[in-house]
């Protein structure tokens, strides 16, 4: 049966992707409740009648009162007892089967499978983002939105079948039933009615605000918390626990006096429900038996009236609470709305094709890119890097030789001018077939948190055992990944290296990427400081690899290590965001520019790098 109900929409089913996603509520609510539909309609339908279902009960415990008053015990069950065992099988049969069937739409079908479509789509989403959308906002803070988001959805939804739809329907049947029994006992009901209404209006236009403010800051703690965590060596290094316990609890007081105002608004809507409760209670039950003091209406329809009123005064609570929890879930889903609509900064231009790569010529045509800030990053760069050349890229800090690389990756847009690959411009053909023909090393290379195997196949997923063990052996990193063992007892290719390998050392993270490149086997190769974490015998053993590698590649490398570029084809000498000298090893030598004055300033090969202004 669980199956049943569980495999009646499939989370993972096609839908059409879109770069802008709707901004508003109910559109985007919309666009994830279309699967749903036909599950949606009949739980309303169940509900609806289960809830039917309840009031009638309560209104043949007053029919019931009535016969057995004005009948004997022989004679009521003579007139009505196939009646009453009617009633008796609906409740024991019936009953139970519409709502288990309600439960199970409810539970099974609905809420597991709204919150994972919602989940996976907004995860398909964010992580289509450009690499800048990422630098902007804390991880911790994404992530949050995406985990917290589909739960608060599902509970909207849970909310509005199961309270909001059951109570509507018990209010409408009560005053049904109490116009039934006497058109004056309605009185009470439509004026507690209208006050609820009211109620419910200011609950709601109070706490949906609150509750947003409210999950802002418990995302802002969640950023705060998981910054700490992700940089917790800078912390310990630093001795900086109380420094961080300070910035966290600034995030975490604020969001303590946020919940405060959402509560305080909660204890306000209880007091008045209460008022508004007694005089339910006390107007109905007391004009029911006034009504019956005068001849107007039987014990029944007091018993009937008194029962249902007091459901109500039960139910309103709930229904409160369920407005309130409503209200609360879509203030969240609006908060998570922020990031998981936010639309694509960066995509493949209508009608992209994949690129074709053919030599592997890279050419800069009068590229500038500021980041938006109108300075800083790079200046009219004009470059052909032919077929096979290795090229090697020098500078001080803030020349502009990261920027150089992202937009060649197309992390960014060029802000003027063109890159050209094989004389297609890289921002007409798809990123993926780009990204696909591009290898790359960088200085801090960070693994995922999985096993060492996982991060190597990660080049080329379709690679044999064979294959990633003889990259790893380019890489020198074979002998060292065979002695590797995590906490549960894993070893070798199967050990897992922690978030960002931090298990690993710096050399031996830098090895493994290396491996990962090496098997990935991209006709394009850009080194960031590739062998800069290495010690100076593990680093002249990987650069024989390296060259090794580089044989019929187009190569790029970014060094401060001068002597890790002599031999390269021509040296790139980048200041202030613009090319300031260009030629081989020797001919920048005999210039006597800058290149010269950095090789000369060299100690252990490293650039004197006296300006440290960021990229």
């Amino acid at each position: 049966m669980f199956r049943l109900f569980e495999g009646l929409v499939d989370p993972y089913g096609p839908y059409e992707q879109t770069d802008t996603p709707p901004r508003r509520l109910w559109p985007f609510l919309k666009d994830y409740i279309r699967p749903f539909r036909m599950v949606f309609s009949v739980t309303a339908v169940l509900s609806v009648i289960t809830a039917f279902a309840d009031v009638a009960l309560i209104w043949y415990v007053g029919r019931l009162v009535d016969l057995l008053a004005e009948n004997g015990p022989q004679q009521a069950w003579a007139l009505y007892g196939t009646e009453m065992i009617a009633v008796a099988l609906a409740v024991l049969i019936l009953r139970p089967v519409l709502l288990v069937a309600n439960v199970a739409l409810l539970h099974n079908a609905i809420l597991p499978n709204f919150g994972t479509m919602i989940r996976w789509r907004a995860h398909a989403h964010v992580i289509r983002q450009p690499v800048g959308w990422f630098e902007s906002d804390f991880a911790g803070r994404i992530a949050n939105r995406i985990m917290q988001t589909p739960p608060a959805a599902g509970d909207a939804v849970f909310q509005t079948f199961d309270a909001v739809a059951f109570a509507s329907v018990t209010v409408v049947g009560a005053g049904i039933m109490l116009a039934d029994a006497d058109p004056r006992l309605l009185l009470p009901l439509i004026v507690w009615f209208a006050l609820y209404a009211l109620l419910v209006r200011w609950t709601v236009r109070h706490a949906g605000p609150a509750s947003k403010a409210s999950s802002d800051a418990r995302s802002a703690v969640t950023g705060r918390v998981v910054d700490a965590y992700t940089n917790i060596h800078s912390v310990k290094l630093f001795a900086h626990d109380a420094r961080e316990l300070d910035y966290a609890k600034e995030s975490i007081e604020h969001a303590r006096k946020t919940f405060q105002a959402e509560m305080r608004i909660i204890t306000k809507m209880d007091l008045a429900l209460t008022v508004l409760n007694g005089f339910l209670i006390v107007a109905i039950t007391g004009w029911a038996i006034l009504l019956w003091y005068q001849g107007a209406a039987s014990i029944g329809t007091v018993a009937a009236a008194t029962a249902l009123v007091l459901r109500l005064n039960n139910m309103t609570y709930w229904i409160m609470w369920a407005f309130s929890s409503l209200v609360q879930a879509l203030g969240v889903v609006q908060e998570g709305m922020e990031t998981i609509t936010h639309p694509i900064g960066l995509v493949d231009a209508p009608q992209a094709r994949p690129l074709a790569f053919r030599e592997g010529r890279i050419e800069l045509d009068g590229i500038a890119h500021h980041y938006g800030r109108g300075t800083g990053g790079l200046q009219g760069i004009t470059l052909t890097i032919n077929p096979g050349e290795k090229i090697g890229v020098v500078g001080r800090s803030g020349a502009g030789k990261s920027t150089l690389v992202k937009l060649m990756l197309r992390f960014y847009d060029c802000e003027q001018g063109r890159i050209l690959i094989d004389g297609q411009d890289i921002a007409h053909v798809t990123q993926s077939s780009l990204r696909s023909r591009i290898g790359m090393v960088q200085q801090d290379s960070s693994l995922l948190h999985r096993s060492v195997r996982d991060n190597i196949l990660y080049g080329r997923p379709d690679a044999t055992e064979d294959q990633m063990i003889a990259a790893a052996r380019r890489a020198e990193a074979h002998d060292f990944i065979l002695t590797l063992e995590d906490p549960q007892g894993r070893r070798g290719y199967d050990a897992h290296v922690g978030e960002r390998g931090v298990k690993l050392s710096g050399g031996q993270r830098q090895r493994v990427a290396l491996a990962r490149v090496i098997l990935k086997d991209a006709p394009i190769l850009i080194l960031d400081e590739a062998t800069s974490a290495l010690d100076s015998e593990a680093e002249a053993a990987i650069q024989d690899a390296l060259y090794g590698v580089m044989q019929g590649k187009t190569v790029i490398a970014i060094a401060h290590r001068l002597s890790t570029i002599a031999a390269m084809d021509r040296i790139i000498v980048l200041e202030d965001g613009r090319i300031a000298e260009q030629g081989t090893h020797a001919q920048l030598l005999a210039l006597g520019g800058l290149y010269a004055r950095f090789w000369a300033r060299q100690s252990g090969g490293f650039i004197g790098l006296e300006e440290d202004a960021a990229e």
